[in-house]
């Protein structure tokens, strides 16, 4: 009955299928390149003006709004597009036992939002100055807090889903070695600050505050200090909160979200910081996981991936925590004085999404690097890019439709569960910079040398600059890496 339990689960619950339909994307996209049977490629908006006067080289990089919209090219694709997403993950939602007419409906209304987020987000004022992750959660944010967002719209906002499927598809962009050189770095910067943060949280809560919730306390804790919703969400079950909690946690952590996510890239370029550091500051600190790979890419591709190295890193502690959290509620808060938790919840509760995400990592730097060589790697994480980007899009643009004003500020409780997470998670980001600072500024320990699908034009670029000697079998990893394609924007090529 328990392995019954266990094969169902692989295609029914949400972590499972969002490692499935990552990988059918990745294996189509292979075909599509390695093969050139059929172009794979998704919808994309090229730079466009809304009538700026541009220099001339920014304006050689632009194609009139009207003239893309005006090719079968075009239409083609976004039909592809839709219909390509709709079907896998209408199919994803059908295994889970929910309802195709419903669910179809909704997700052709999500992706028309989802496709005005990216055309507003490529033009090209809009685009030097912000990420189109933020206009996915402002044109979500308006809709949801002015004309609300209609019943039959709601069975296609499944935020975690696409954040999952999209985080799986970008694993095959991470080379698996940056994972081994930087896996001690990012252990000490996720599983050093995290318990700490915990503990001060549940300590300012409890003397400080003085929250009699201590359910919805440790469900903030959580939220705050490993990864917003997922962790809210095993965290509240294993202390035993009600759904009126849970709500109340996911909600203050989805604004800081959002908040964090558009202007803690900034502070970093501002500070100088630099990727590396920059990147694991974002992955320590900012809660969703979809967040931070978007907030890291802000930086650049380096920050990009080590942000999302540290942020998987730390979710690895998702079910750790929840079966010691169930075990310390059982015994110490509850005072049942024994538990019923199994080991078994630790994998009960482990994201299952990071197994893909490693997998995929592998796949790519075993076996297609040096079957295929990094440039034909490089290009199949292009086309992959496009859908790990759309994936990203239908997530934000669903947080933010998600996101209803007045009724967070209805669930604040007085304010105190505000000034838990403001002062947690003020602490949280004062004591990662701190141990990212001793692990990676250079002056204790030396820096990872993360490798990245580097551009073409970085590539030519590269050229003509002075490279140190290194080591034959170094230089040549470092030749693949240059004549490699890259994930990122369409929008600009």
């Amino acid at each position: 009955m328990n392995t019954n339990r266990r094969i169902s689960n692989l295609l029914r619950t949400e972590d499972w299928l969002s490692v499935w339909i990552g990988a059918i994307v990745i294996a189509l996209g292979c075909l599509a390149v390695l093969t050139g049977w059929f172009d794979f490629s998704a919808l994309s908006f090229k730079t466009w003006t809304a009538g700026e006067t541009l220099a001339a080289a920014d304006a050689a990089k632009t194609i009139p709004l009207g003239e893309q919209l005006g090719t079968w090219k075009f239409w083609g694709k976004c039909l592809k597009t839709v219909l390509i997403l709709g079907a896998l993950f209408g199919v994803g939602v059908k295994l889970q036992g929910e309802k195709l007419r419903n669910f179809i409906p909704a997700f052709l209304a999500l992706f028309v939002i989802a496709v005005i987020v990216r055309m507003v987000s490529a033009e090209f004022t809009l685009k030097r100055y912000l990420e189109w992750a933020f206009w996915a959660l402002l044109i979500g944010l308006l809709i949801a807090n002015t004309v609300g967002v209609p019943k039959w719209l709601k069975p296609a906002i499944r935020t975690e889903f696409y954040i999952k499927t999209g985080l799986v598809i970008f694993g095959f962009s991470i080379l698996f070695s940056n994972i081994a050189k930087f896996g001690l770095y990012g252990l000490g910067i996720a599983w050093g600050v995290t318990p700490v943060v915990i503990i001060f949280m549940w300590w300012f809560g409890n003397r400080i505050l003085k929250i009699k919730n201590k359910p919805l306390l440790m469900t903030v804790a959580a939220a705050t200090s490993v990864c917003g919703t997922s962790a809210a969400i095993a965290t509240g079950a294993a202390s035993g909160a009600k759904k009126e909690d849970l709500s109340v946690a996911i909600s203050i952590s989805i604004i800081f979200t959002i908040i964090m996510m558009v202007f803690e890239p900034m502070i970093i370029e501002w500070t100088g910081m630099g990727q590396i550091m920059g990147g694991a500051l974002i992955g320590g600190t900012v809660d969703s996981t979809g967040a931070v790979v978007l907030a890291g890419s802000a930086l650049g591709p380096e920050a990009e991936q080590v942000a999302s190295l540290v942020k998987m890193i730390q979710n690895i502690l998702i079910g750790f925590i929840a079966f010691f959290v169930a075990i310390f509620f059982a015994r110490k808060i509850d005072k049942t004085g024994k538990s019923e938790v199994k080991a078994v919840e630790i994998w009960d509760r482990f994201p299952k999404f990071i197994l893909g995400f490693m997998a995929a990592s592998i796949i790519a730097s075993v076996i297609f690097v040096p079957a295929v060589g990094a440039e034909k790697t490089g290009a199949i994480n292009k086309v992959l890019g496009g859908f790990k980007d759309w994936a990203f899009v239908l997530a934000f643009t669903s947080i933010g439709l998600d996101t209803n004003f007045k009724k967070i500020a209805k669930s604040m409780q007085g304010g105190k569960v505000l000034w838990l997470y403001i002062v947690g998670q003020t602490f949280n980001i004062i004591l990662t910079f701190a141990v990212v600072w001793l692990l990676l500024s250079g002056r204790i320990f030396p820096q990872p040398d993360i490798k990245t699908f580097t551009h073409k034009e970085e590539k030519i670029k590269s050229k003509k600059e002075v490279v140190a000697p290194q080591p034959a079998a170094e230089q040549v990893a470092v030749d693949m890496m240059q004549e490699a394609g890259t994930v990122g924007n369409d929008e600009t090529k």
